[in-house]
């Protein structure tokens, strides 16, 4: 078999090809996501970065599968920033959106943006296929998005930052070894628990540490019907940005007689608030109605002991590149 030279040529680590653009594309924000086939097989349902700033205000990349389109991408760019609050706040500006390509040119698209209280959000749904994603922007399991913004026009004082050079980070999806990936809380004398909520100790998963709050007797719309359960991110334990972390996972009650485990699934993503903790506290009210978790032949609640537990499946860490 002959291999032609060309095989030899080594390709640019996407890594590479996004601070070669930095210095040029000083008003973007990229964004490497690392393990891109959990995005397009379903196993993740959503893809943000972080928050990051253009010309004084606050922005996000928002990367998810297209809604009512099979096999394509959409690419959306979020404005996120505090001061934009109330009816008649307006931001109008111009904004690029693409992918950075391995080989050949690069896909992008240019529009006039315009932000206000009922449009946060704009993009494109169909951005670009899953083939021609594969085929020219993937390498290693790793693609590459950007926004580019200028022209910012807010109706509303702003302090604009000048910017020196783009920023970019590495958004990567992990998926959670099986022998890390589960935590059970056993509880005895349910019975007893008298408090408004308890909570587990805690325990690491990925980049933090996290812990289960349970309301025996329901919160909110549960409190009365429902064992309402929550799951906790709390401190960071790497060394990277401290910002949102997505977390797919499962929270389930062991059925201690026949092995029908009550389950539920959840996609949630955990911001970071070291003042208020229950900003970090994602879950359901009406978790698991009290029949049920009461019915004698159902096992979930046996002798006044009850297995809680969590099984993780992907979590996500972020590094700026």
């Amino acid at each position: 078999m002959v291999i032609s030279p060309i095989s030899f040529l080594q390709i640019p680590k996407v890594e590479d090809n996004i601070k070669g653009q930095l210095k040029e594309r000083k008003n973007a924000h990229f964004m490497l996501v690392d393990g891109i086939s959990k995005l397009t097989t379903g196993k993740v349902k959503t893809c943000q970065s972080s928050d990051f700033h253009v010309s004084g205000l606050k922005w996000r990349l928002l990367i998810r599968p297209a809604i009512g389109v099979k096999d394509f991408l959409s690419f959306v760019l979020w404005i996120t920033d505090e001061t934009c609050i109330g009816s008649n706040w307006e931001v109008k500006f111009v904004f690029k959106i693409g992918v950075v390509p391995r080989i050949g040119p690069e896909i992008c698209y240019l529009y006039a943006g315009h932000h206000n209280e009922t449009n946060l959000f704009q993009g494109l749904n169909s951005f670009i296929s899953y083939m021609d994603l594969k085929e020219r922007f993937i390498v290693n399991d790793k693609a590459a998005f950007y926004a580019e913004i200028t022209d910012v026009q807010p109706n509303f004082p702003v302090i604009r930052i000048h910017r020196a050079m783009g920023t970019a980070e590495r958004f990567k999806l992990i998926e959670v070894p099986r022998n890390n990936s589960r935590f059970t809380w056993k509880i005895t004398q349910f019975s007893s628990f008298n408090g408004e909520n308890h909570s587990s100790y805690e325990f690491t998963v990925g980049p933090r540490r996290w812990k289960l709050v349970m309301y025996p007797k329901g919160s909110g719309e549960g409190q009365g019907n429902s064992l309402s359960l929550y799951l906790n991110a709390s401190e960071f334990v790497t060394n990277g940005p401290k910002g949102r972390t997505l977390a797919v996972f499962k929270m389930k009650v062991l059925d201690q007689l026949h092995r029908n485990h009550y389950e539920t699934d959840h996609e949630d993503w955990f911001p970071y608030d070291p003042v208020n903790p229950m900003v970090c506290t994602l879950g359901r009210q009406k978790w698991l109605p009290l029949e049920e978790l009461h019915k004698a032949s159902r096992g979930l609640l046996v002798n006044d002991q009850i297995y809680i537990g969590v099984e993780f499946l992907f979590v996500s860490t972020t590094e700026y590149l």
